[in-house]
């Protein structure tokens, strides 16, 4: 079965297999992570179903395929578990994923990609625990 592909070049070039040995070399990371693995573990039953999740999400955004349907700032957004300081461990790992498994160019790419996105669930997780009298908190 071939990859289905929009008409947008992807973002970077990248093969689905390494797109799938980060995430699971990701995950297992956040499997035993102190902090992170009870956050996932809060919502996560299914790993590998969460991982293959996941990787659309990934291949969507990189490779601009359209296999991933979910409002992700919204999963986030309802799990009371997830605070900001979490984003900050969530992406040191990732990073140290990426670094791990990629040649650089690749890894400084789709970190670039997950920082961005990062900082935008994170604002999001700020404004959702945020007093509704207290001023904005700016970034």
């Amino acid at each position: 079965m071939s990859e289905p592909r929009s008409a947008l070049p992807p973002k970077f070039e990248i093969s689905h297999e390494d797109m799938d040995r980060v995430l699971t070399r990701f995950y297992a990371g956040v499997r035993q992570h102190p902090e992170l693995a009870p956050v996932f573990g809060a919502h996560v039953e299914d790993w590998p179903a969460h991982e293959e999740k996941i990787g659309r999400f990934w291949r969507n955004a990189i490779l601009h395929e359209r296999q991933y349907d979910g409002f992700p700032q919204r999963v986030h957004l309802m799990a009371p578990e997830v605070k900001e300081h979490h984003f900050a461990m969530w992406l040191g790992l990732f990073d140290e994923t990426l670094n791990a498994e990629l040649d650089p160019e690749t890894a400084a790419k789709w970190s670039e990609m997950a920082h961005r996105i990062g900082r935008a669930f994170r604002m999001g997780i700020v404004s959702r625990d945020q007093p509704k009298d207290a001023p904005p908190k700016l970034f």
